[in-house]
C-alpha cells in the first residue's frame, strides 16, 4: 500500500485527487494540505511514501521551498510535483529541490498511478515537456538557467526591484546585478524588460494573467 499526502490549494481538487486515487487497491490518501506550510508539517507528521505537490498554493510558502523542506528533513519521503506550470524556472527549481517527478495536470489518471507508483520505488517521472528542458539543459548547458538564475528570473518577472530580490534571497544587490548579467545574456536581451518579455516567450516564467 502506498501512502500519498496531497497538497493543493484547491478543495475541490484534493477531493477529486482523493476519489480517483482510492481507486485503486494499491495507493492511499492518508491526508492533504492547502498550503506549504501545512503540507510540510503534515508530511513530516504523517510520513507518507509520496506527497503529491502543486507548485502555486496560495500566498505563502510555495511548492518549491515545500519540497525542498520535506526531502531536507525526510529523504525518503518522495515528492512527485502535479501541477499546471510547465516554465523552465518551476522546473529547474523544484527538481534541485529534490523533486523525484514531475507532472502535469492534463496526465491521465492512468498517468497519475503510474507516476505515483513509480516515485514511491524512488523512480522519476517527467511529463514530455518537463523532459524535453532537461534534456535541452543537458544539450545546451552554456545557455541553461541555474536554479538562483531561475529564480531571480521568476521573480524578476514578478516586478522586484533589485534592492527587492536582494533581501527576499539574503544577497548582495552587486550578487543580484551579476546573476542579471548571465541571465541577459543566455537570453539575449540588455535590459529588464527585454528578459522578462523574452522570458515570457519562451515559456521560462510562468505567464502573467
Amino acid at each position: 500500500m502506498t501512502a500519498i499526502l496531497l497538497v493543493d490549494d484547491h478543495e475541490v481538487v484534493r477531493a477529486g485527487l482523493r476519489a480517483i486515487l482510492e481507486t485503486q487497491p494499491d495507493l492511499h490518501v492518508v491526508g492533504d494540505a492547502s498550503n506549504g506550510a501545512d503540507g510540510v508539517r503534515e508530511a513530516l507528521s504523517l510520513r507518507p511514501d509520496v506527497v503529491l505537490m502543486d507548485l502555486v498554493i496560495g500566498s505563502g510558502m510555495d511548492g518549491i521551498e515545500a519540497t525542498r523542506q520535506i526531502t531536507a528533513e525526510a529523504s525518503d519521503i518522495r515528492v512527485l510535483v502535479f501541477t499546471t506550470y510547465d516554465s523552465d524556472a518551476d522546473i529547474v527549481r523544484v527538481i534541485d529541490a529534490g523533486a523525484t517527478g514531475y507532472l502535469l495536470k492534463d496526465s491521465t489518471p492512468a498517468e497519475l498511478y503510474a507516476a505515483i507508483r513509480a516515485a514511491a520505488r524512488g523512480q522519476a517521472t517527467l511529463s514530455a515537456p518537463v523532459a524535453s528542458v532537461l534534456l535541452k539543459r543537458m544539450q545546451q548547458p552554456e545557455t541553461a538557467l541555474t536554479p538562483r538564475e531561475a529564480e531571480i528570473l521568476e521573480l524578476l518577472a514578478s516586478g522586484l526591484s533589485n534592492r527587492e530580490l536582494s533581501r527576499k534571497l539574503f544577497i548582495g544587490e552587486t550578487t543580484i546585478k551579476t546573476h542579471l548579467l548571465h541571465i541577459y545574456r543566455k537570453l539575449g536581451v540588455e535590459t529588464r524588460s527585454g528578459a522578462i518579455a523574452e522570458a515570457s516567450q519562451r515559456g521560462w516564467v510562468r505567464r502573467r494573467v
